[in-house]
């Protein structure tokens, strides 16, 4: 067990640094501030990074970090940081290591006692789905899906009983073919397609996913998040099956209450309902 606190001075620490999504009125006084503080910012595009940062009047040591050489360009930054380089990681839009590189970043940086701290900001997902009308108590953030058909469809079909709201990111020319996939596979839900978060051509695309299919595919532009109804089916109870439950798990050492807690998990069954049964 590691326990590290991130501004105690002990330790040196890498910044992720979440973007703006589209409006960069959204990069937040502190991003700016500890971008000018460092030696280093990282990105996955180069190019990317120094228009934004050009837009504050901010120029900084660039350096390269991509899906294909993440594993090398972190040992790289992890060099640096050990020479005293004061080390940020930026994403294109959004936050680090969310459907972008930095998973591997971070895994690399806690391996060698660096310390990890997050700059907060704008992320596409979550600001669509709070916007959506859907359920935001629990939710599934999936990402892309595969872009091969035969795995995608696998991809969904181990969705299907979810019953948390589904979150999908996808691209403008997939658009049409995915909410297809996303019909056959899940059935006709409720849902939600949001493009072109915070900028001028925002929207908010809401229906069913029978409806959403029937969209005109050039009408869709820009980055997009799809956000999808979960499971609502409600599953035949099988009173025998789950006092036989309950009883294994006490035959195993648990506590009667907590082998209704675990039950009720298992089998999504109010504990109320389980305690009539057992009792």
């Amino acid at each position: 067990m590691k326990r590290n606190k991130s501004f105690d001075g002990k330790r040196p620490t890498l910044y992720l640094i979440a973007t703006p999504i589209g409006n960069l009125k959204e990069m937040s006084p502190r991003a700016l501030e500890i971008i000018s503080e460092m030696d280093i910012i990282a990105a996955e595009d180069t190019r990317n990074a120094f228009s934004l940062l050009a837009n504050f009047n901010l120029k900084k040591e660039l350096f390269s970090l991509r899906e294909h050489n993440e594993i090398e360009a972190s040992k790289h930054l992890l060099e640096k940081i050990n020479q005293g380089k004061k080390v940020a990681y930026m994403s294109d839009a959004g936050y680090p290591g969310i459907s972008d590189p930095g998973y591997l970043l971070v895994q690399e940086m806690i391996k060698n006692d660096v310390n990890v701290s997050t700059i907060s900001g704008s992320s596409a997902f979550i600001n669509a789905l709070v916007a959506s009308g859907l359920e935001t108590k629990h939710f599934y953030f999936y990402g892309f899906l595969p872009a091969k058909e035969n795995e995608a469809k696998e991809e969904i079909l181990s969705l299907k009983d979810r019953k948390e709201t589904l979150i999908f990111y996808e691209a403008p020319h997939r658009i049409n073919k995915t909410l297809n996939l996303l019909r056959d596979g899940l059935g006709n839900r409720n849902s939600c397609l949001a493009r072109e978060l915070t900028k001028i051509n925002e929207e908010y695309i809401r229906g069913t996913l029978d409806e959403l299919v029937e969209l005109d595919e050039s009408s869709i532009r820009g980055e997009i998040v799809l956000i999808i109804e979960g499971n609502r089916e409600e599953k035949a109870i099988d009173d025998d099956k789950i006092k036989s439950r309950v009883a294994y798990f006490i035959n195993l050492g648990l506590s009667q209450k907590d082998a209704i807690n675990v039950v009720s998990e298992e089998y999504d069954v109010n504990k109320n309902y389980i305690k009539k049964l057992v009792f």
